[in-house]
């Protein structure tokens, strides 16, 4: 049996697409996977294309991920129309066009992807790769690596171990024997110690106090926990609070929103044993704003124009009610 799949004619039609006059721009919205993937595909593009840069259309605040930029030496820019501007090609990984409406609006060439796909919702490029089986973007990049010989170095290696060690929470989330095998390969290459620098840096002290205000803001629903947070300095702090969240005991699910610049931000998360996460945020919020995700962690991003005149806290909760836990039906919730 073969370590990776025999990618053949996929490479061919990836490799066609390159030309040697073109500038291309990866887009991400930035987190481990999504930066590892993002630098696997720019070593692969090296000396096929005329330049190749990387942009990220979210803010970038995590400790882990601003000391994964730093440390692996991760070159990338905010997105903006000026910098769209300069590039002939765009590429797209560990996301699609529908996640992000500023993703939307961009034509791309090529996305490269493992989020389920979204059968209302078909991906229009000149290549498209989305194995949804894989529990982590970096896994897909690393076959690429593999099937072109190219060996990643450390740098390139720790990035794309430390995107699927993310995505699969160690291996705690959904993920493929595929996914284990990637990690195996990509261990004989990284750097430890930059990898432990990565990993030892997830929480700032100043974000110490939104865990003492979401101990007062819990509401319980079944067994799932409904957090909401107000106003905050980052949305990243969501996902640190619903990953956190779920490891109490008997909470199968936690509902983590807030409020960061002009959108309602909620993020999910599960066990994966009584709720697909991604459907469930689809079904909630996917007619106010993009919303979706995998099983057993999802997110939704609503414009708060489209929320209604009543609290964005209430409005989370009607919703919540109107969509109850037990329900399984794939359409939204009224």
């Amino acid at each position: 049996m073969a370590y990776f799949r025999k990618l053949g004619p996929k490479l061919e039609k990836l490799l066609d697409l390159l030309d040697k006059n073109e500038r291309w721009l990866i887009v991400i919205v930035a987190d481990p996977d999504a930066m590892a993937s993002a630098m696997a595909l720019k070593r692969i593009m090296a000396g096929r294309v005329r330049e190749v840069g990387i942009a990220h259309v979210n803010e970038i605040s995590r400790p882990d991920n601003l000391a994964m930029m730093r440390l692996l030496r991760i070159p990338t820019k905010k997105y903006t129309p000026l910098l769209r501007a300069q590039y002939d090609r765009f590429a797209l990984v560990d996301s699609q066009p529908h996640h992000n409406t500023q993703l939307a609006e961009i034509p791309f060439s090529l996305v490269i992807d493992h989020h389920p796909k979204a059968a209302d919702v078909p991906v229009q490029a000149d290549f498209v790769e989305i194995v949804s089986e894989y529990g982590a973007n970096s896994t897909i990049m690393t076959e690429y690596l593999y099937n072109l010989d190219i060996r990643p170095g450390k740098l390139l290696a720790t990035a794309l171990l430390y995107g699927i060690k993310t995505d699969t929470q160690s291996f705690e989330r959904d993920f493929h024997d595929i996914d284990m095998r990637a990690f195996r390969y990509l261990a004989k290459f990284y750097h430890r110690p930059l990898l432990h620098k990565i990993i030892r840096s997830e929480f700032k002290l100043e974000w110490l106090t939104y865990f003492a205000q979401a101990f007062r803001k819990i509401r319980v629903f079944g067994k799932a926990i409904f957090i909401f947070m107000g106003k905050v300095e980052s949305s990243d702090i969501l996902v640190i609070l619903a990953d956190f969240f779920l490891r109490v005991h008997g909470v199968s699910a936690t509902i983590v929103s807030g409020i960061f610049q002009d959108r309602l931000i909620v993020v999910f998360r599960g066990d994966g044993l009584r709720q697909d996460m991604g459907k469930y945020a689809q079904r909630l919020f996917g007619e106010f704003g993009s919303a979706g995700g995998h099983r057993t962690m999802a997110r939704a991003e609503i414009p708060l124009a489209n929320v209604s005149d009543q609290h964005v806290s209430q409005f989370v909760w009607d919703r919540l009610q109107a969509c109850a836990w037990k329900r399984k039906e794939d359409g939204p919730c009224r």
